[in-house]
């Protein structure tokens, strides 16, 4: 056995032999830290002797069976997994201080009575974890629960239990005893994360493991921590609202374009099944400033509310401002309605904010966005059974969105009399119960709302 002393940055996992001010990877100060490598000394020989090892085959001679799910009794869960949790997958959730991370994967282990589950935390104490249980309503024999730091002891309790499901809490909190380093740094995790990848891949035992985030809003520890797992899921939302985003940044098995939307109650998470009247609030009538978008996130339509206000700057310049919705997006959707529209608002602060504390990012609201705005200048209301969809070019054209039948349909489910869409976009609707208002241009959308309302 060879130790070897190297200094690692603990916020990119760049390695140097000897300490550095400045990282020059991701420039971040002192963030370089010493670490001590015990790595196997081997010697390779040549003509090396391959027998044991998997040996590559043919691709037309490989049979590729469908992956085998279990069912995680949540559909939110089941939908943003791809259909279920593979086995042998790793997937790791990444979130917020607070903001559900442990309760999401302690009550997904709640549900699943019949399967035995292990929960390691690094974290909490068992009886901490006992009376999050009792919170959460649900006490399934088949739970086991343990405290622990390491490792390889807690490998040992899954090699003796042989669970169906593992989840650690959280991977900054264990470490192995291969590395000399503190719990918690980059040469640990990366380590750690590792070992569980190869585990699970020999056992067909699927982990789910919960990773801090830093202050910049990113998974803590190396970005190869996010290119060892399977799946890497984003549980986000604001603290002072109810509601929870679950998101796939990266999945091996499945769609990377799936919400999963979640309300945190005091005996847990709740599922939404119903988005839009979650984010519809119902009582607008009479307000300027208000538009609902037909958005779709995955394969799912609901319909937002987006506010905007439009007041005289209080400054020399202008604020912009924007919640929910991409600031540079924003600023271009203001350029397109001062040079194609003819409305300026050059000494005018906008705000804008999507209702419900959730973030979009189908371009298809870019018309109730620029509806929005106009509607909260003018210091006019927009029909409440109203609404709208399109993407908005930089020529003021409205072009076409994917699965026009779908806003549609959902929005004549919640009542609502017309709607505007990009006009030539293809849809074959028989028995429609609203109508279908299609124009080319942003100004054409504006008469639709403003002037014919004005004439009434």
């Amino acid at each position: 056995m060879k130790a070897q002393t190297i200094y690692v940055c603990q916020t990119c996992g760049a390695t140097a032999p000897k300490p550095i001010g400045k990282c020059p990877q991701c420039g971040e100060w002192g963030s370089y830290v010493e670490e001590t490598v015990t790595k196997t000394s081997s010697l390779t020989q040549k003509g090396s002797n391959l027998r044991g090892a998997e040996q590559p085959q043919r691709i037309n001679e490989i049979v590729a069976n469908e992956e085998m799910r279990i069912d995680m009794h949540s559909t939110e869960l089941n939908r943003v997994l791809g259909g279920g949790l593979v086995v042998g997958s790793l997937v790791l959730i990444g979130g917020e201080p607070g903001i559900g991370k442990s309760t999401l994967a302690l009550q997904a282990l709640l549900q699943m009575k019949s399967t035995k589950t292990l929960y390691a935390s690094g974290e909490e104490s068992i009886k901490q974890l006992k009376l999050r249980a009792e919170r959460l309503s649900g006490e399934p024999e088949n739970l086991y629960i343990v405290s622990e730091t390491s490792l390889e002891k807690i490998l040992e309790h899954v090699r003796e239990l042989q669970p169906e499901i593992v989840v650690i809490d959280s991977i900054q909190t264990i470490g192995t005893e291969r590395l000399e380093s503190t719990i918690g740094s980059v040469g640990q995790v990366r380590e750690c994360a590792s070992q569980i990848l190869k585990f699970a891949k020999e056992t067909n035992t699927p982990f789910l493991i919960v990773g801090h985030i830093n202050k910049e809003g990113s998974l803590a520890g190396p970005k190869v921590l996010e290119h060892i797992v399977d799946t890497v899921l984003q549980f986000e939302g604001d603290q002072h609202y109810m509601y929870r985003i679950l998101r796939a940044q990266k999945n091996r098995f499945g769609s990377t374009s799936e919400l999963g939307i979640f309300e945190m109650r005091q005996n847990g998470l709740r599922e939404v099944l119903n988005p839009s009247e979650m984010l519809l609030s119902q009582n607008h009538d009479g307000l300027s400033g208000i538009a609902i978008a037909a958005a779709i996130e995955g394969i799912r339509p609901f319909l937002i509310e987006v506010q905007a206000l439009v007041s005289s700057a209080a400054y020399g310049v202008p604020q912009r401002s924007s919640t929910g919705f991409d600031l540079r997006r924003l600023n271009m959707l203001l350029a397109v309605l001062e040079k194609r529209v003819g409305f300026k608002l050059p000494q005018k602060d906008v705000f804008l904010n999507i209702a419900g504390g959730i973030r979009v990012n189908d371009p298809a609201i870019d018309l109730a966005v620029l509806a929005a705005i106009l509607s909260s200048n003018m210091d006019i209301a927009i029909d409440s059974s109203v609404c709208l969809t399109g993407e908005v070019g930089l020529a003021g054209e409205i072009r076409p969105v994917n699965r026009i039948e779908q806003r549609i349909q959902e929005a004549q489910k919640l009542g609502f009399k017309k709607i505007i869409i990009p006009a030539g976009q293809q849809y074959q609707m028989n028995n429609l119960q609203i109508e279908v208002i299609p124009v080319k241009r942003v100004s054409e959308a504006f008469k639709e709302l403003i002037i014919k309302k004005e004439s009434k």
